[in-house]
């Protein structure tokens, strides 16, 4: 108790210097710090909920705990249901203002293989330090009362995107107790299944346009440039995605029995794949790059991002990178065809002497403005024709099969289109201001980052410009085992977000 009414008394005596001499660097870097501390236990309380949404009974405890935290913030909230699971959407309105601000905040995260957690639980959140020789010390939780930059918290969720949660509402609780009021009114949407692709996202925003209606957007989500510094991100691709398969005897054959006699679609389906792309990882595919073009201004914009190409190589492991692009930041502004997965019969300790009855690639394509995302699925789509194959949406019958050499199913799924906001829009200069001021130096300016987000729909339908605000460390394991948050982009964060509250919209 003691210690608890030091900590609170340092706020209260902090919260006056604010008060009474406005929002400085350094007065955001202290109540940042303060607050952060604070608020370690709702951060824990967070990541304990599992949130794999395809589990309805757990992403309804995320709805009631958003609910339930907006709420005590003086946030009035509305479900928005959906044939799913709902979005949530929470608005508070300041006085005087005229503009409003839409925040995009994702609570769900990926499903996770405990098996490759280095910890009881993945939504059990364990405090770590790191070791001199790249291992990681578990820390009693308590400890993170004195914590420094370099620990982490490794939870699932915890980068991807429930930290980002927990330092806007920390921001929102020190901005409201030192005499900050945004100048806006703010509402925020919570999306619940943006791991599964947002499925219901583009209805609902079309469905309840006049609800959602906002002068701007801010995303809350993705991680900082490679370098760490405060940056922002002016767009991301879309995507798209793709089964392919390709089929051998109806069921599998004992390859003593029929080798050299039954075809093997394992064989054939990478023959496939391999005619899509040159040895230089560039697709091939005849119109697939149509469109994109780098202008020198486009030029100047992608080069003035700090990349050191030899340090991605480096943490990526590879000697030569791909030449679809000269350098990282041109080679995302195209559209991409990766393969994602591949299977055809078994390996490891499940091998067998078997010829596939079936292969099967799942392929994602990456979306950008200039391009449509209907002509390049059809592009694809007309190249595994042009290769021999009847292409199906469905699996082949036996007759079929009797009449054609070669068959391959093919369906596809249209995600969301790609987003981009020029540099120069009020929200971009809005933000900028309030990065520079928060930490003494202009962010880093990101034309596109290459991932995807499902923010396409606002930003066509609501007619709004939108960035990004990343926040957490880029290596921080997202979507993979022991996903971990950096506790110093944590207590930036919260610097971050409360710059936003602070800086006066025009």
């Amino acid at each position: 108790m003691k210690n608890y009414i030091i900590k609170c008394t340092g706020i209260f005596l902090l919260l006056g210097h604010l008060m009474g001499h406005g929002q400085t660097r350094e007065s955001l870097d202290e109540l940042s710090s303060a607050y952060a501390k604070t608020s370690f236990p709702m951060l824990r309380e967070l990541l304990n909920i599992p949130n794999d949404a395809f589990y309805p009974t757990a992403i309804e405890d995320n709805v009631q705990w958003c609910e339930k935290a907006f709420q005590k913030r003086g946030f009035s909230n509305t479900r928005i249901s959906t044939s799913t699971a709902p979005l949530l959407l929470a608005e508070r309105k300041h006085p005087g203002a005229q503009q409003t601000v839409l925040v995009y905040l994702q609570v769900d995260g990926q499903p996770v293989d405990s098996t490759r957690w280095f910890q009881e639980s993945p939504y059990i959140p364990v405090l770590k330090k790191p070791l001199p020789d790249g291992s990681w010390e578990a820390l009693p939780w308590d400890d993170i009362a004195n914590y420094e930059d370099n620990w982490r918290v490794f939870a699932r969720s915890a980068s991807d995107a429930k930290g980002p949660i927990a330092m806007f509402l920390t921001a929102l609780d020190a901005a409201a107790n030192s005499d900050i009021v945004p100048n806006y009114n703010l509402k925020v949407i919570m999306d619940f299944e943006e791991e599964l692709g947002s499925p219901q996202l583009p209805r609902a925003v079309k469905e309840h346009s006049d609800l959602l209606k906002a002068d701007m957007l801010i995303i809350f989500d993705g991680p900082r440039h490679i370098t760490n510094k405060p940056t922002l991100t002016f767009g991301a691709r879309g995507i798209s995605t793709i089964t392919l398969t390709t089929y051998g005897p109806v069921v599998p054959q004992h390859s003593g029995h029929f080798g050299n006699y039954a075809p093997n679609p394992a064989l054939r389906l990478s023959k496939l794949l391999a005619s899509m792309k040159d040895d230089v990882g560039r697709v091939i595919i005849p119109g697939f790059y149509d469109g994109v073009s780098i202008d020198p201004a486009t030029a100047s914009i992608l080069k003035a991002v700090p990349d050191d190409e030899a340090q991605i190589k480096d943490r990526l492991q590879i000697k030569t990178a791909d030449s679809v692009g000269r350098y990282y930041q041109e080679a995302i502004q195209y559209p991409s065809l990766n393969i994602r997965g591949m299977q055809s019969g078994w390996i490891d300790e499940k091998v067998r002497t078997i010829i596939p009855g079936w292969a099967r690639a799942e392929l994602d394509v990456r979306l950008v403005l200039e391009t449509d995302p209907n002509r390049l699925i059809n592009l694809v789509k007309e190249h595994v024709a042009s290769e021999g194959y009847l292409v199906l949406d469905r699996e082949p019958t036996k007759e079929e099969r009797l009449a054609h050499d070669k068959i391959a199913t093919f369906t596809h799924e249209i995600s969301y289109q790609s987003f981009r906001t020029s540099f120069d829009s009020p929200v971009g200069i809005w933000l900028r201001s309030a990065l520079t001021k928060a930490f003494g130096e202009s962010p880093i300016m990101i034309r596109m980052s290459g991932g995807s987000i499902p923010i396409s729909p606002f930003v066509t339908t609501l007619d709004i410009p939108a960035v990004t605000v990343p926040t957490v460390n880029r290596d921080n394991n997202q979507h993979s085992p022991n996903e971990n948050l950096r506790l110093g982009n944590y207590r930036e964060g919260i610097k971050t977000m409360l710059a936003i509250l602070g800086e006066e919209l025009n």
